[in-house]
């Protein structure tokens, strides 16, 4: 049984890191009472949406084998993406810095003019895109509509 306890303590390294990670800027930010910034908020983005990717991937290799457990790690999925969606909203009602240009929204015909704003938007973008590809039907094969 021991084995067994010191073999969990060793699996997933990097996870177990960036839990620590999390925990510890957790009790900073409980120690200070400065507001939020744009950065901070752009870094628990980026959080969100990989802890989203990796999610989605758990839970394809899992429903397989066992649907009931892949089906809850699916709903996680979609709620880590409700979060960060949350968090991209944030994100753009915070003030922008005093050094930079004027703020613009996420719109493809007109990307923001760079780091952080971009690099958030082009995160949101991309998780959007992921869920979107799992939740809506394809419309392919020969029954699809056409459109003329």
């Amino acid at each position: 049984m021991t084995h067994t306890h010191t073999q969990a303590d060793d699996a997933h390294p990097y996870l177990r890191a960036a839990t620590a990670g999390i925990r510890h800027h957790a009790r900073q930010a409980a120690r200070t009472s400065s507001p939020v910034d744009r950065v901070h908020v752009d870094v628990l983005h980026g959080h969100l949406t990989s802890l989203h990717l990796l999610m989605d991937r758990i839970a394809d290799t899992t429903r397989p084998r066992h649907p009931a457990a892949g089906r809850h790690l699916a709903s996680a999925h979609l709620r880590l993406w409700q979060a960060a969606t949350s968090i991209h909203d944030a994100f753009h009602t915070l003030p922008a810095a005093e050094h930079s240009g004027p703020d613009s929204d996420c719109r493809p015909e007109r990307l923001p003019e760079g780091p952080p704003v971009l690099t958030i938007c082009q995160r949101q973008l991309a998780s959007g895109h992921a869920i979107r590809r799992k939740t809506t039907p394809a419309d392919h094969g020969p029954h699809a509509a056409r459109t003329a």
